[in-house]
């Protein structure tokens, strides 16, 4: 039996003239799907008493029901019984490393949710292991029963040397290298660094370079509209971070697509029911929109798959038809692969997916292969799913720590003022409190007077001498002991926010014991904890294991009184994002890319 991956279907190429001969009547296919009302992303219509008539893993004709007995009465048919079927979900920006679990895994949660190909941008891991760590998730990505290309991460480190330490140093070179080794590097990553893009920086360039003279398209990372037009002439042609109507409408006009991003809405990423407004209020096209994950821990991905991001955009207005289209064939078409996936014409791959009324996926084929039916999966997936592929040891063994590191600061003797972090809802906006205080009798005593605890980032790539930056986090609400995370974007350095040196410790040594993880920690004792030890970002479990071990950490994490949830606590460090971050190099202020104090 052959193996579940992409490269099992062949190339359209190779199949044409055995495709033309089931098309016409002269071959039996191999599979009927007969019973179905068939939804054309084509036409955005929904065509009733429809069988799709497939072969070789791909599509060889939509016809009208009862066709195919006219050519052999012997076919394998699978009944719809009047359920909608619609090419399988194509998802335009996500990354893989938020669900903790490793590519293969993945699949299985994406199948599950009507998903059948993704392009993932794997900055984290490029972030730790450099090109090696991209290279091990592409070769990961090949043993996968799910379509996965890359976006090259462009941005590692996410600022440079001078405001924080990264495992990766992605340069031009290296990026043009893995375009020229990799067919499935089919664009560049998010450019999250777009003040320098927008500022001429000349590495920021050379970097966008590397694709555009490959014809490769760019991917983009920005807020504030006055960027919005050096970063279109810079060459950049998408973002999924269009956060309102107003910027969704002017990176439009200015030729860059809109991913819509859909988020559970107790998370910082649910910004598409503002940002679908340019669509629904301004009546911009939705031509060159698509809806996008971008970040789903291993919980959440089971949840508020792509499926239910298309669902949103119904609710937001759009009709089931637009959605289903903004889901599959308008991310196809973006990285111009519509020929292949995102619809169900002639020739394309036969992911498909069967669902009711309510765009829930009932059944998921990938290249003609039933994999989910009835909301599980088949053996024939769970086998797949079962052989997965192995990371190279070097990435089981990248927290490297000095013997001992000190993890909060020395109180103020006097009267200071603090460049304190203050947290709010949803997440990914920090603001910049100054905070005036007085002199306490000690930390506990100041924290309840002003609503702050301990925040530190040690470095944990091996590559200086222990750096360790303290913070003060205002509002973030910890009641008792530690939380903490070797996920901290996006430099992935160790995150560690406390209301004490003993838990904070406790916390640091669960991390480093299993190389990586997120922990909640009270009374000297780890309380839930998901060890990642691939990278420090990834668990080497199948999906339903991780994610019961995430449940779990959002359970404790909620009953440490953290006001932000771990996901939105992991995005502390990422010093591209207004208005004050702390690396393990200290406090940055955005956009000024300027270091701070902690007391002033």
């Amino acid at each position: 039996m052959t193996k579940l991956i992409r490269f099992a279907v062949a190339p359209l190429h190779t199949m044409t003239r055995r495709l033309a001969d089931v098309a016409a009547g002269r071959a039996a296919p191999d599979l009927v799907i007969t019973g179905a009302r068939v939804l054309s992303t084509y036409s955005e219509r929904i065509h009733r008493d429809r069988e799709l008539w497939i072969t070789g893993g791909r599509i060889a004709a939509v016809k009208p029901a009862g066709a195919s007995r006219k050519v052999s009465s012997s076919i394998p048919m699978y009944d719809a019984a009047g359920g909608i079927v619609a090419p399988g979900l194509v998802d335009p920006h996500i990354h893989i490393e938020s669900s903790m679990v490793t590519a293969c895994a993945y699949a299985e949660a994406a199948l599950l949710n009507g998903t059948t190909t993704i392009f993932c941008d794997s900055h984290e891991i490029g972030n730790v292991m450099d090109v090696a760590g991209v290279e091990a998730m592409l070769e990961d990505a090949r043993e996968a029963p799910l379509s996965i290309f890359l976006t090259v991460p462009s941005t590692v480190p996410a600022t440079s040397a001078a405001l924080e330490t990264a495992g990766g140093d992605l340069t031009a070179d290296k990026i043009a290298g893995l375009f020229d080794r990799w067919p499935e590097a089919v664009a560049l990553g998010e450019k999250m660094d777009f003040v320098p893009v927008t500022m001429g920086d000349e590495r920021s360039h050379a970097i966008l370079a590397a694709a555009l003279k490959r014809g490769r398209p760019v991917s983009g990372h920005i807020y504030g509209r006055e960027f919005v037009a050096a970063y279109a002439a810079s060459g950049v042609t998408d973002t999924h971070e269009a956060i309102d109507r107003d910027i969704a409408d002017d990176l439009l006009d200015a030729g860059v697509w809109i991913f819509l991003r859909g988020g559970p809405p107790t998370t910082p990423w649910h910004s598409l029911p503002q940002a679908i407004r340019t669509v629904t209020e301004l009546g911009a096209s939705h031509k060159r929109t698509a809806v996008c994950t971008d970040d789903r821990d291993a919980d959440d991905l089971f949840l508020f798959g792509l499926d239910w991001v298309v669902r949103e955009a119904v609710k937001a207005g759009m009709s089931p038809e637009q959605a289903w289209s903004m889901g599959s064939l308008h991310g196809a078409t973006r990285f111009g692969m519509d020929g292949d996936i995102g619809g169900l014409g002639g020739g394309r791959r036969a992911d498909l997916v069967l669902m009711n009324d309510d765009l829930q996926p009932q059944c998921t084929w990938y290249g003609g292969e039933l994999v989910v039916e009835h909301r599980k999966i088949t053996p024939r997936l769970d086998s797949a799913l079962s052989q997965r592929y192995q990371y190279p040891k070097a990435a089981y063994a990248t927290v490297k720590l000095p013997d001992h590191v000190k993890l909060t600061p020395e109180l103020p003797a006097k009267a200071c003022t603090v460049n304190a972090i203050k947290t709010a809802l949803p997440g990914i906006m920090l603001i910049h409190e100054k905070v005036k205080i007085e002199p306490g009798k000690d930390w506990p005593d100041l924290f309840a007077r002003y609503g702050l605890c301990f925040v530190t980032v040690v470095e944990r790539h091996g590559k200086s001498s222990g750096n360790v930056a303290y913070g003060l986090l205002k509002d973030f609400g910890l009641k008792r002991g530690a939380v903490g995370s070797s996920v901290g974007h996006d430099s992935h350095n160790i995150i560690i926010a406390g209301t004490n040196e003993a838990d904070m410790q406790v916390a640091l040594a669960a991390i480093k014991e299993k190389q990586g993880g997120v922990c909640v920690v009270a009374d000297g004792k780890v309380r839930a904890r998901v060890a990642l030890p691939i990278a420090g970002l990834l668990s080497d479990k199948r999906i339903t294991e991780v994610a019961e071990e995430v449940k779990q950490l959002k359970v404790e994490w909620v009953e440490a009184g953290c006001t932000i949830p771990y996901m939105g606590f992991n995005l502390i460090p990422l010093s591209v994002i207004p208005e004050i971050r702390i690396t393990d190099k200290g406090l940055v202020l955005v956009p000024q890319m300027e270091l701070a104090p902690l007391f002033e």
